[in-house]
């Protein structure tokens, strides 16, 4: 079982540490640290994480409302997860050696964009979640506790 509240604590964890990250990551002197390298693989994990459970969790309530505006929803958030996931992964391609957990940074300028980038990118994600698909989910199931 899924709840709510375990879905809003992912995202303030993931909120929380995407915070610390910006500053951390904003000292180049930092970057290569232990501690730092440590934080961001915990991110990582926390964003992966989160995305499994909305997929497998929330979008199939949605198709099987019955309701073509609920089905609509879930096929825009399912094709946001799609392409997340897709700049997720060449973000960590180009940035990381995941099996030794670390960054790989060769050109600061472009790793701090494409950080804040996908920072953004998954923000605005955990905004739209709550603002759009928990509240859809509550409506078609009625169980304002529960997800899945």
């Amino acid at each position: 079982m899924v709840s709510y509240q375990q879905l809003h604590q992912q995202n303030h964890k993931i909120t929380e540490l995407t915070n610390i990250l910006q500053h951390l990551l904003g000292d180049r002197s930092l970057c290569d640290s232990e501690v730092t390298c440590s934080l961001f693989f915990e991110y990582v994990n926390a964003v992966r994480d989160h995305l499994a459970v909305t997929d497998s969790a929330m979008y199939s309530k949605l198709l099987g409302a019955g309701d073509q505006k609920m089905a609509n929803l879930a096929s825009r958030f399912m094709g946001g997860s799609r392409e997340i996931n897709r700049i997720f992964s060449a973000y960590l391609k180009r940035w990381c050696k995941l099996r030794s957990k670390q960054l790989v940074i060769r050109e600061y300028d472009a790793f701090m964009r494409d950080t804040q980038e996908m920072f953004d990118m998954v923000l605005d994600r955990i905004q739209s979640e709550t603002e759009h698909l928990y509240p859809a989910v509550r409506k078609v199931t009625g169980d304002v506790r529960e997800v899945a």
